[in-house]
């Protein structure tokens, strides 16, 4: 046999053993779907085809058997096929993070896998409440299989809503650095105004691999702790009453004019009326002295 006819044969055997690998990233709550590969077209009900999951490597679950998803699943309600084979995940919580192998018919070695990485803001610790707190640390987490070992330090950034990277110490702001696959930032309310912030994942290449926004909504009573020219910390109540006040005022006016305008078309007291051609004149004698013959 030839030398290319071997290394032809080498790199077959290399690819059937490797499979096939993908990495997906997506966000808490959303909806992700994995490939398959090519399924049989043959074979709409996917009878043939099996799905995998792991999260360290050191023990399998089966979430779908023969096409159809496994009842004792903890994500069965979930998890779905679609057409071509493909693995539906509906609202992805940090929990899904692992690694999904698809597998048609009965070889292991052509199994397609994907490293499904899910990330997620919060409050930290959990009970964290802007409403009630002046400040608030947020912790944005990438959870993922182990297999991929730990995150690169600036992995994981902050923005604000001019898309700046926010590093160190700002105003309203602090960040804390980033420990494995977690970075922190602490956020204070500023001027009553909710600001977005933006956790990104980028890789090697600062090429942005997800991202989430986060936008803590302080209210309560530090919202009038120190009031400023801006109009938008007058309380609603406030210009509730103001615009009630203008309506009684403008319903007043309009009364008055009303009352002026009849009282200006009254005809006089005087019955005596002078026609002289097409004028008419009134003429009041009340105050004419009597005329003596």
């Amino acid at each position: 046999m030839s030398l290319l006819g071997l290394i032809f044969i080498s790199v077959l055997q290399f690819e059937g053993i490797s499979g096939e690998v993908k990495y997906l990233y997506s966000r808490a709550g959303h909806d992700a779907t994995l490939s398959c590969g090519r399924a049989s077209s043959s074979d709409p009900t996917c009878s043939h085809v099996d799905w995998f999951f792991d999260r360290d490597q050191t023990q399998s679950v089966t979430e779908v058997s023969g096409g159809k998803v496994k009842l004792d699943s903890v994500r069965a309600v979930r998890l779905s096929l679609d057409t071509s084979c493909s693995l539906i995940i509906k609202n992805i919580t940090a929990e899904d993070a692992g690694r999904y192998s698809c597998r048609q018919g009965n070889n292991p070695h052509t199994d397609i896998s994907t490293y499904l990485s899910v990330l997620t803001i919060s409050p930290s610790p959990p009970d964290a409440d802007p409403k009630r707190d002046a400040e608030v640390t947020l912790e944005c987490s990438l959870f993922r299989h182990i297999h991929l070992h730990h995150c690169p330090q600036i992995s994981i950034r902050w923005m604000d809503e001019t898309r700046t990277v926010l590093l160190g110490e700002g105003e309203g702001y602090k960040f804390h650095g980033q420990k494995n696959c977690v970075s922190s930032l602490t956020v204070k309310r500023q001027s009553g105004h909710n600001r977005r912030y933006t956790c990104q994942v980028v890789d090697k290449k600062n090429n942005v691999e997800i991202e989430a926004d986060y936008t803590p909504v302080f209210t309560g009573d530090h919202q009038s702790d120190t009031p400023g020219p801006d109009s938008t910390n007058v309380p609603l109540s406030s210009i509730m009453s103001t615009l009630r006040v203008a309506g009684l005022i403008l319903m007043i006016v309009i009364t008055v004019l009303v009352i002026r305008g009849t009282r200006s078309r009254k005809p006089p007291d005087d019955d005596n009326v002078c026609v002289d051609g097409d004028e008419v004149s009134y003429e009041n004698d009340e105050a004419r002295p009597a005329r003596l013959d």
